[in-house]
C-alpha cells in the first residue's frame, strides 16, 4: 500500500491529533492514504470515530508500546 503522507501526532493531546489529521486529509486527492502516529489515550476513540463522521475510510488500526498508527484512506 503507498503511503501519501505521514503524519507525526505523537506529543500531542485532544483534539489536535484530529484537527491535523483533517487538515492533512484536505491537502490530498480522494484515495490517498495517510499515516497517523499518536500517543494520546483518547485518538483509539477520536480518529475512528472521525473517519466514520467525515466518510474516512479506517484501512488499520494499530498500537505498538504506546504509540497508535492508523492508515486513513481519504474519501
Amino acid at each position: 500500500m503507498d503511503i501519501a503522507e505521514e503524519l507525526d501526532a505523537t506529543g500531542l493531546l485532544c483534539p489536535l491529533p484530529v484537527l491535523k489529521a483533517a487538515k492533512r486529509l484536505r491537502a490530498l486527492p480522494s484515495g490517498a492514504v495517510l499515516r497517523v502516529l499518536a500517543d494520546d489515550p483518547a485518538a483509539i476513540v477520536d480518529i475512528p470515530h472521525f473517519c466514520h463522521e467525515q466518510g474516512h475510510e479506517l484501512l488499520s488500526q494499530s498500537d505498538d508500546s504506546g504509540t497508535q498508527t492508523y492508515l486513513i484512506r481519504r474519501h
